[in-house]
């Protein structure tokens, strides 16, 4: 199917490796033009260079999103670089929090860091990039949050407050810029296979029950209905789905990407 997102603009914060990489590389391979934003330059430096060596047009922009200028920066970044228009932003962008932890005992620093970062950030580069797609009359916003998100998670507080936090934050500016042809949605993904799974996830699992980190990849992927591990592409096809008019008459929506739990 053709996604008819050549010559797009799409603004993709938290662009260097794992889900983000996975979508920086979908949106190349349909012809979008590229802003790659986030705080360490030289980190997305390399898939800048990947998708550019492809035929991409790709540019990177510093940016604390936790910044609210900053962020305002970076669009102006790309109404500089593409010709004044923005018609996709996606908010990957994020962090874990405490891991482990009850409510009782994390602390507030640690709680407010997250929040500021999850929650505030996409506030941030949504409201940086919403005077353009009001004026264009058109734009696709996709928040990439958590299943925590859509259950409450013990020992993950903070993480799971914030992903709720950033599904508020989708559904009311879903409501407020319904009216100007904008859609703004929400990506849930569950555990993803990667680095983070196969060596802390696994591993742990593994250590503790004394079995392979295969048996208890094994063991994890039997919680999804699907009896499989979420992999980045399937999150990056999810913001595809957001991002293109396939999806043009749906906003304000979380969609799991997890083989089936947090719906279930």
């Amino acid at each position: 199917m053709d996604l008819k997102l050549e010559g797009s603009v799409a603004i993709i914060t938290g662009p260097a490796k794992g889900m983000g990489a996975a979508v920086t590389r979908q949106f190349a391979a349909e012809g979008c033009k590229l802003v790659l934003v986030g705080r360490d330059t030289g980190a997305i430096e390399p898939i800048a260079e990947e998708v550019r060596a492809g035929g991409a047009d790709a540019v990177i922009a510093p940016c604390d999103i936790t910044d609210t200028s900053a962020c305002e920066k970076a669009v102006a970044v790309a109404r500089d670089t593409f010709g004044g228009r923005i018609d996709i932003l996606v908010n990957i962008a994020g962090g874990s929090g405490p891991i482990g932890k009850t409510g009782a005992e994390t602390s507030a620093e640690e709680f407010d860091e997250i929040v500021s970062l999850n929650v505030n950030g996409c506030f941030h580069t949504i409201r940086a990039v919403a005077p353009t797609m009001i004026d264009q009359k058109f734009g696709k916003v996709v928040n990439v949050g958590g299943t925590f998100g859509m259950r409450g998670r013990a020992g993950r507080l903070a993480y799971s407050s914030s992903k709720w936090g950033l599904r508020g934050v989708t559904k009311s500016f879903a409501l407020e810029l319904g009216p100007h042809n904008i859609n703004v949605n929400y990506v849930a993904p569950g555990m993803v296979d990667g680095p983070r799974f196969r060596d802390k996830v696994c591993a742990n699992m593994a250590k503790e029950r004394g079995i392979t980190p295969e048996e208890a990849a094994a063991i994890h992927a039997e919680d999804y209905a699907l009896r499989r591990v979420t992999q980045d592409t399937d999150v990056a096809n999810a913001c595809l789905f957001f991002a293109s008019d396939v999806s043009r008459q749906v906003t304000g929506a979380d969609l799991a990407v997890d083989g089936g739990w947090a719906s279930l």
